[in-house]
């Protein structure tokens, strides 16, 4: 897997789950995770011709993303909701993932200049 194909499922899973979310739930934050995948996935022909700009875009939009995720987690759990904190769960899982290949891509990036 490499940075891309993080980002394209990532992107995927946020709009899939969070519009699973939405309509189980009919509040419209639910919508949030749905923008930012829409936004990651249109980062994704940036990343494939390696768009310095765009990818870390789609990284400051990851990070945020991921970042955002923790409430809602804090509130599926306190109200005990078993299938939204697997939800968002899996969220923040596919955000971690996306991050990682991330960073391992910028980091072979500053090798190979070297």
């Amino acid at each position: 897997m490499n940075s891309l194909k993080a980002n394209i499922l990532n992107s995927i899973c946020l709009i899939v789950i969070g519009l699973w979310g939405y309509l189980e739930a009919t509040s419209s934050t639910a919508l949030i995770p749905v923008i930012f995948g829409w936004a990651l996935l249109f980062c994704s022909p940036g990343l494939k011709k390696e768009n310095k700009v765009i990818a870390h875009i789609a990284v400051l939009l990851t990070f945020v993303c991921l970042l955002g995720l923790f409430m809602p987690l804090k509130g599926t759990i306190e109200r005990e909701e078993t299938i939204g904190v697997v939800r968002v769960s899996v969220m923040i899982l596919t955000s971690i993932t996306a991050m990682v290949y991330f960073i391992k891509s910028f980091i072979a990036n500053r090798k190979a200049r070297k």
